[in-house]
């Protein structure tokens, strides 16, 4: 076995991941828990079991399925591997997957003998418009990995502990308190943009609706009438959120039911 595990953010960027010339084993996470049911808890049977029930019922996926794409994956977090480096990128689908995975790491190993290291861009030089690694070659990830890559810490743990128990207890005042008033975010640096996102997502205008329902809803009403444009339109201004079909449709069917693809 290899001393050193990659945790890769979704299947996009495997297949650019798996040129490189990076040594280690290679672990890919399919959560997104930035969506649907989360605990604090996150090494508990039931958080597990709530979030298998939930992706089965909303993604086409099946129980056994969910067993295979996911947990069988977790279980490399508990494999002696000394080091860890976490590929994750700046927008709020990567971030809340990037806290689930550090508290999956300290829980299942003692954090001071393993070196854990974060990978996360928020920009790329010559790419305007980055949307994230996976549209990214070999060459390019190398590029990250020499660059971009920090050691995280005891203070950035404690950060991420903070912050994951603020965002399951999902209360809107607590965390916009938090926001307010903590101003060391360590080698977390993306973390404060994307939770001042999810605040939005939190808040409710006059009509009931929160920022993303609005969003949606103001781009179907300017003319996009099928789902491919209303997600192209959203993707244009709203990379903050990472969201894909799946995510994006969970609001959309709220404010526009029952539209075709």
């Amino acid at each position: 076995m290899e001393n050193i595990l990659h945790i890769l953010n979704g299947d996009s960027t495997l297949q650019g991941f798996e040129q490189t010339g990076l040594e280690g084993d290679i672990m890919v996470w399919r959560e997104v828990l930035s969506e649907g049911p989360v605990e604090e808890n996150i090494a508990s049977g039931s958080f597990w079991k709530k979030r298998s029930e939930w992706i089965s019922k909303g993604a086409n996926e099946t129980p056994e399925g969910y067993d295979e794409k996911v947990i069988q994956e977790l279980s490399k977090l508990s494999d002696p591997y000394q080091e860890f480096n976490l590929w994750f990128e700046f927008d709020l689908h990567c971030q809340i997957n990037m806290l689930g995975v550090i508290m999956m790491l300290s829980k299942r190993t003692n954090l001071s003998t393993p070196s854990i290291y974060l990978i996360c861009p928020d920009s790329f030089p010559g790419i305007d418009d980055f949307r994230g690694m996976g549209e990214l070659n070999e060459e390019q990830l190398e590029y990250l990995y020499d660059n971009v890559r920090v050691q995280l810490g005891e203070p950035d743990f404690f950060v991420a502990a903070e912050v994951w128990k603020i965002y399951t207890g999902k209360n809107v005042n607590e965390l916009k308190k938090y926001l307010a008033e903590n101003t060391y975010w360590g080698n977390l640096h993306c973390l404060k943009n994307a939770l001042q996102a999810h605040v939005k997502r939190l808040e409710t205008n006059a009509n009931g609706l929160n920022y993303i329902e609005q969003k949606l809803l103001d781009i179907y009403n300017s003319g996009a009438k099928t789902k491919p444009a209303i997600y192209q339109a959203f993707w244009q201004t709203e990379q903050i959120y990472g969201m894909g079909d799946m995510e994006i449709a969970i609001y959309l069917d709220k404010v526009v039911p029952g539209l075709k693809c």
